[in-house]
């Protein structure tokens, strides 16, 4: 994985594949290429490195209007100018772009190498150009007679040099776009490469197979039964990728989060009965009291949202509910319930092991709904009903507001259960209310920036950090370490307050600052003890609160504004967002593109 852009038409390719790259740039990349139909011959251009040092080497643009373009994320060979895509066979006919693993490239890799194949690279992908090439005939039947003997996951671009103007696109486990345009077509694994260009596009399905040329496409499945796929338009404009004056894009999205959240309840909260409305869940009052248990199911901060929706259903709707890493899910042969609801939380939309778990669910007869933020993603359309989070593009690879709209969607999914069941009409109002308010209370929230900043500079220097929380407060304190850890790289541990005297207690001395996360709920005195025993061991506190606690209690005390403690979570984690960020900005990190990850992971 991880960018693909693809174009056929009338106008100069070079500068269209190295625009749309650079518009993929925020799903994390290693390295970059791209490769142009050029004079009957397929000219590469690649190198281990950002796009602007592809566009430097890349050939004035000349009169090539044909070619694909990748930016890689290491998974099979290190990030080297000789591993980046596009990949050739061996006469440099075929090129092939792609997103996913093949699990059986060691098998194909040695047959091949019997056959005499000498291989240019250590990637899955290489395997893919030299099967393709060794298949006479047109280049779609090419391309379906190598992916018959492949396994894996694959968002595939072919490009023939025999053949002007066609590329070849498939796709299995991982996101691929068509884009129509006038007279032209553009090819992409995410609408962020193309937006600027065309609203009109086409998602494909998993076993599609497209042919695209400049005033015409057509797709099929993998045993060439003809399909149908009419072009829909997406709400989006190129604006909604720019900074907008801001330095990055997170400072950018965390910024945007009180219009995010208005934008997640808009429509979907009803006054007169205490209740949300989620009509995208599909299930009549009947059919929600009939639920006895809602599952989770997300990997990374989506897991931490889950887990946050989780204690807000026990809460309000007094129903058994947790969460748990979908990676982990699909591997341990799960036991399904078919009284419960089963929510498949993505920003994406396209994560590879939460689609995965998605597909073992139905296979189950499991009832599974989505949380997703990209409307024709995958996951939304395995599941067929769900949530759309409205959060709008998120570019940095450290999400925020997605996480936020995820957890505001959870707690209306709550209040809908709750109120089918035993909540009061009094304690709905109540919710409402609070909902209401978040905009405001994460706006004056995100006004600590300058107090934050300088906690930040404070501790940047520190190796270690703890992040401890009971009860509700736990899933708050996990998703602040893992935003600290993603764009600072400092070593940051989660724990329950309650488990730091069993263990991890030893590690606290004065190089070991504590980030104490102190809902306004029944465990504030628990809370302050937790502070007491770090504080008594030499070790910095840093309290985060919705609590009006004493100055005393800890080194430094962050206050959220106070609301419905149900909802605390919500705006806890604000503070830790702008800590992240801060503590990265004093180390210098590239906050954007922090190493080793990506946006959207469709690889195992």
């Amino acid at each position: 994985m991880c960018g693909i852009v693809g174009y056929v038409g009338s106008r100069p390719v070079a500068p269209v594949l190295v625009e749309g790259l650079h518009r993929l740039e925020y799903r994390g990349y290693d390295s970059a290429g791209v490769a142009v139909q050029k004079r009957g011959r397929i000219a590469v251009t690649k190198v281990a490195g950002r796009v602007r040092d592809l566009r430097d080497r890349v050939e004035s643009p000349g009169t090539a209007t044909t070619g694909i373009g990748h930016t890689r994320w290491a998974t099979h060979g290190e990030p080297t100018d000789r591993n980046a895509h596009p990949h050739l066979d061996a006469s440099g006919r075929i090129a092939v772009v792609h997103n996913g693993i093949i699990e059986n490239a060691e098998q194909l890799r040695a047959r091949l190498s019997g056959e005499g194949v000498e291989f240019a690279s250590d990637t899955d992908t290489e395997v893919l150009a030299h099967l393709i090439a060794a298949v006479d005939g047109p280049l779609e039947d090419a391309v379906r007679a190598a992916l018959a003997q492949v396994e894996g996951t694959y968002g595939l671009v072919v490009m023939d040099r025999a053949r002007a103007g066609e590329l070849v696109v498939a796709r299995n486990g991982s996101p691929i776009v068509l884009g129509v345009g006038d007279g032209e077509m553009f090819v992409a694994s995410d609408v962020a490469a193309i937006v600027h260009h065309t609203q009109s596009v086409v998602f494909l399905d998993d076993g599609e197979v497209a042919t695209v040329k400049a005033g015409e496409y057509r797709t099929s499945t993998l045993d060439a039964r003809s399909t149908t796929r009419t072009p829909t338009t997406v709400d989006l404009e190129s604006g909604s990728y720019g900074l907008d004056g801001h330095p990055d894009f997170m400072r950018k999205e965390m910024a945007e989060q009180p219009e995010a959240v208005r934008r997640a309840l808009r429509g979907r909260l009803d006054a007169r009965f205490a209740t949300a409305h989620l009509g995208g869940l599909d299930l009549d009052p009947m059919a929600l009291r009939a639920v006895r248990r809602v599952k989770f199911l997300g990997c990374g901060s989506a897991y931490y949202a889950g887990q946050i929706g989780a204690g807000m259903v026990e809460s309000l709707a007094r129903i058994p509910a947790d969460a748990e890493p979908a990676s982990e899910f699909r591997y341990r042969n799960p036991v399904v319930d078919p009284d419960a609801l089963y929510v498949a939380v993505s920003q994406s939309g396209e994560t590879l092991d939460t689609l995965a778990a998605v597909q073992e669910l139905r296979r189950k007869g499991g009832r599974v709904m989505g949380a997703v933020n990209v409307v024709g993603s995958a996951i939304a359309r395995e599941c067929g009903s769900g949530v759309f989070l409205h959060a709008g593009p998120e570019i940095s690879v450290a999400s925020t507001k997605a996480v936020t709209t995820m957890g505001v969607s959870f707690a209306m999914l709550a209040l809908l259960l709750g109120r089918v069941r035993d909540l009061s009409s009094a304690a709905g109002t109540r919710i409402v209310g609070g909902l209401q308010a978040l905009p405001d209370r994460i706006e004056a929230a995100l006004e600590l920036d300058a107090q934050v900043a300088e906690v930040a500079q404070r501790y940047a220097k520190s190796q270690h950090m703890f992040f401890l929380g009971r009860v509700s407060g736990w899933p708050v304190a996990r998703e602040g370490a893992q935003k600290l850890k993603e764009v600072s790289y400092v070593h940051a541990e989660a724990y329950q307050s309650a488990e730091l005297k069993h263990g991890p207690i030893a590690l606290i001395d004065a190089d070991m600052p504590s980030v104490v996360i102190v809902p306004n709920d029944d465990l504030v005195a628990k809370n302050l003890i937790t502070m007491e025993q770090v504080k008594a061991r030499g070790g910095p506190v840093i309290a985060v609160t919705a609590v009006d606690l004493p100055a005393s209690a800890a080194d430094v005390v962050i206050r959220v504004p106070d609301g419905e403690p149900e909802l605390d979570p919500l705006v806890l984690g604000i503070p830790l967002q702008l800590l992240a960020y801060h503590t990265a900005a004093a180390l210098g990190r590239d906050i954007d593109k922090p190493r080793n990850l990506a946006k959207s992971v469709t690889v195992e």
